[in-house]
């Protein structure tokens, strides 16, 4: 094993053992730093400020995403700090380098009257059913991401008070909390799952074998029970769902800081992005205050 190989599995030990890491960003990191170790290896180019400018022009014409090249930079960036930090190297060569600018998107979201109407649709005829209409119900109640919605065990769900306990990206825990009719399909849930699955009782979320949940099966789930009850095939994943809890929520007057506790998003600016509302948002508002506009 050469000495950037040996660097590379020191830097994932760390992102994973130490930083905590999802499993999912440390392959995307590694992935990410062997790409640029092997673009200098095969073109044989010094590590130098004009030839990184060259690595991300090649990365940019194979993605064409400026949010992939941002992410490459950001973990190469990273990773050469960590170099600095532990004495290997005494510049990072990716300091002021630039990311790309990105457009500012607005997240997509069902409407209050779309993400009401496919919840109430929901069947709970059998097993399956309850599991995936509490699933849903519990992802719109909370905002949480698929990854923490599949890890949840039953110690992390008090009911008395309505309040889930999250251990979300980075290992940091926060609490949120639930609605009563989200309460009440979670109850019936697990009582049926306990029947069905007794020995899978730490989990809360289960399999049709009474197995973990991954949050690829999760999104599977939604786009088939979506465009069965909606006729639809709009596109739908968990994300979305996220998505419409936090926008209807600042719709409705709730704090961004508020948000932004509820998400566990780090800073500030990722909640940002629920502010920034569509034109279709700012012609019904304006429509329906504007004084003129009902004259």
């Amino acid at each position: 094993m050469d000495q950037e190989s040996r660097d590379l599995k020191k830097y994932i030990a760390y992102l994973r053992d130490i930083k905590k890491y999802s499993p999912h960003t440390v392959k995307a990191y590694a992935i990410d730093i062997r790409q640029f170790q092997e673009f200098f290896a095969a073109s044989r180019l010094e590590l130098n400020r004009g030839n990184i400018r060259a690595f991300i022009a090649h990365a940019f014409a194979h993605s064409r995403n400026k949010a992939t090249v941002a992410r490459k930079i950001y973990a190469i960036r990273s990773f050469y700090g960590y170099q600095v930090r532990s004495g290997a190297l005494a510049n990072n060569p990716l300091e002021g380098i630039s990311s790309p600018k990105q457009e500012r998107r607005i997240p997509r979201i069902l409407t209050e009257n779309e993400m009401l109407e496919f919840l109430d649709a929901l069947p709970e005829e059998n097993f399956l059913q309850l599991r995936n209409k509490a699933m849903f119900e519990l992802l719109y109640a909370t905002g949480l991401r698929i990854s923490e919605l599949t890890g949840l065990r039953s110690g992390d769900i008090r009911f008395a008070e309505r309040l889930v306990r999250v251990l979300g990206k980075g290992r940091k825990e926060r609490i949120v909390p639930f609605h009563e009719q989200a309460a009440a399909i979670m109850e019936r849930y697990l009582r049926r799952m306990r029947l069905e699955f007794p020995a899978a009782q730490e989990r809360v979320f289960v399999n049709a074998r009474g197995g973990s949940l991954t949050p690829r099966s999760v999104e599977r789930i939604l786009q088939s029970v979506y465009r069965g009850l909606a006729g639809s095939q709009r596109r739908v994943h968990p994300h979305l769902l996220r998505h419409s809890f936090a926008t209807h929520l600042l719709q409705r007057g709730a704090n961004l800081r508020v948000i932004q506790e509820l998400l566990g998003h780090s800073s500030l600016a990722t909640t940002e992005k629920y502010t920034t509302l569509d034109l279709a948002d700012l012609l019904q508002t304006y429509r329906k205050f504007h004084p003129r506009d009902h004259a």
